[in-house]
């Protein structure tokens, strides 16, 4: 399964993908917006892989990668989690693994491109995410892919600096 956007394309996860999700994955630099608190193995990703081939109604999530059209090349991951056929609606969270490559369109490209597929393949009504106040690229990004914040979570996240609060963001598909 391939969903395009005009940068990116969304592909499901891949055996392949287990070292490079294994680095992503363990780069502390990021565990604050992931909600990571300990490593994960090879052998977690490997299962977490295996399940991805599951029916998405029984797993209430999915793994994107994310590649380039340019180069192929695997620039990061984009999750579909918390999957309510019910209310018609998923959270999304993205990670765009190397500095370098943020910055050139790519997020927003995969924001709007899985939007599309949720809105079309999936029949969802609504996606919704959750981002630190301080996190401005982030919560930039979401913005300028039509999501509008509605809520804010006060003192919700605790940091090496101190509590942070949390904006909650939505978007009507």
């Amino acid at each position: 399964m391939h969903i395009e956007g005009e940068k990116i394309c969304l592909r499901a996860v891949e055996p392949q993908d287990v070292e490079l999700m294994y680095r992503w994955e363990n780069d502390a630099s990021v565990w604050a917006v992931s909600g990571t608190i300990a490593p994960f193995s090879r052998h977690q990703l490997e299962r977490f892989v295996e399940e991805q081939q599951f029916d998405l109604q029984q797993t209430r999530q999915q793994r994107l990668m994310i590649q380039t059209k340019a180069d192929g090349r695997a620039v990061g991951a984009l999750d579909l989690f918390e999957l309510d056929l019910l209310h018609r609606r998923a959270g999304i969270g993205i990670l765009i693994a190397e500095p370098e490559d943020r910055g050139r369109g790519y997020a927003t490209d995969a924001v709007l491109a899985v939007a599309r597929y949720a809105r079309e393949v999936l029949g969802l009504h609504q996606l919704w995410c959750n981002v630190g106040a301080e996190n401005v690229a982030s919560r930039a990004l979401f913005a300028a892919c039509g999501f509008g914040e509605c809520g804010v979570k006060r003192d919700w996240v605790r940091t090496p600096v101190g509590w942070q609060d949390e904006v909650m963001l939505q978007k009507m598909l």
